[in-house]
């Protein structure tokens, strides 16, 4: 008999707890992830460099990078040592491609639509501090720009609980893509506390990670040494903020099944 999937409830330390998991779950495999990290990050600077359909392609595409990530980090939890061509093997499951592209898909149109939808109300006015002069006033844009950056964040949060744990709800159970938008946004709800908490440990971290930086550039360090330390920091912290998605999915879905068994 197939136990129904539910959405445990945790404690809002569950938040450090995902983190030292994942920090765990890293040093079981560093290179493996270290690879992934830089893989990622290639990929997403060079999107990047592509007007409109570069950035398109990597809002399409996060759902199944996630996926893969998740596979990646299941195998480090098994033991199972991870080898080149074992990244991209999860992709030909039968329908799991398709379905992490509509996934996709469904994450682009819903991005879209909150971007229009926050932008639109202060249109004018940023059409106003643009202004018919050649050269901007940027201050008086960075101001308008601010009412839509903030309602933008505040969709991106219900964006966020929506597809959160979608990617695996899809790849792994094959389930309708309303059925896992759903059981997403229950399980974020249900959870909110620890996330809360996971996010504000890792912005913390990556805050004081560049303000410590910032000190040390502002004590005399050379800036070409600094960049030289930021780089392989900032792939390292990827890395074991990839690791870290891996245990929230098992918490809260894998728990409450053993508890329902």
């Amino acid at each position: 008999m197939t136990t129904p999937l539910q959405a445990a409830i945790l404690p809002p330390g569950a938040g450090w707890s995902w983190i030292a998991q994942g920090i765990r779950l890293f040093r079981r495999q560093p290179m493996a992830m270290l690879f992934w990290s830089i893989a990622t990050s290639f990929f997403i600077n060079v999107g990047a460099l592509v007007p409109v359909l570069g950035q398109t392609a990597l809002v399409l595409l996060t759902p199944l990078l996630t996926f893969l990530t998740l596979c990646a980090c299941r195998n480090l939890d098994e033991g199972v040592r991870m080898i080149p061509g074992m990244w991209l093997r999860p992709l030909q499951a039968p329908g799991v491609t398709g379905a992490l592209l509509k996934l996709g898909l469904a994450y682009l149109g819903c991005s879209f639509v909150a971007a229009l939808a926050a932008v639109l109300p202060f249109l004018s006015s940023m059409l106003d501090a643009l202004g018919t002069a050649e050269q901007p006033d940027f201050t008086a844009l960075a101001q308008a720009m601010q009412g839509p950056l903030m309602v933008f964040g505040l969709f991106y949060v219900l964006l966020s609980a929506l597809f959160w744990h979608t990617p695996a709800l899809v790849g792994w159970h094959a389930l309708p893509l309303r059925r896992a938008l759903f059981y997403s946004m229950v399980a974020c709800w249900r959870n909110k506390y620890p996330i809360v908490v996971y996010v504000a440990t890792w912005a913390a971290a990556f805050f004081g990670l560049h303000g410590l930086l910032d000190g040390l550039a502002a004590a005399g360090v050379s800036m070409a040494l600094l960049a030289w330390l930021s780089l392989p920091l900032d792939v390292v912290v990827t890395a074991l903020l990839y690791c870290s998605f891996y245990p929230i999915y098992t918490t809260i879905f894998r728990a409450s099944q053993a508890a329902s068994t």
